[in-house]
């Protein structure tokens, strides 16, 4: 079972902006999507090493919203964490977290 941690409240997250947030021992990117929807990923930049991700540019492909790295411009499925455009390396995904915002309005990690 998963350990839950309070990191925000959704309010303080702006739309389709990043926040980092340390969760247990990871550190996450959450974002605020359209609707309120929160979604949450490995901070750490998988081709560059660099904890960067929640500055990373939210767009969209078709159906996905996805984020591009502000290192190299590779680009993932925020859902999901898979890798859509490896910017000519080997696709590497991030891993995703569990998120739930309470009733309170209160964003909850999953470590």
């Amino acid at each position: 079972m998963s350990a839950w941690t309070t990191v925000c409240h959704v309010e303080d997250l702006l739309p389709e902006r990043g926040a980092a947030a340390l969760v247990g021992e990871h550190q996450v990117a959450v974002f605020r999507l359209q609707g309120d929807e929160v979604v949450a990923v490995q901070q750490r930049d998988p081709f560059s090493g660099a904890n960067v991700l929640s500055r990373g540019i939210v767009g969209s492909a078709g159906d996905a919203v996805t984020l591009a790295s502000p290192m190299y411009k590779q680009v993932w499925d925020l859902r999901t964490g898979a890798c859509l455009d490896p910017a000519g390396k080997e696709p590497q995904d991030l891993r995703t977290f569990g998120v739930v915002v309470d009733a309170d309005g209160r964003v909850r990690v999953a470590g």
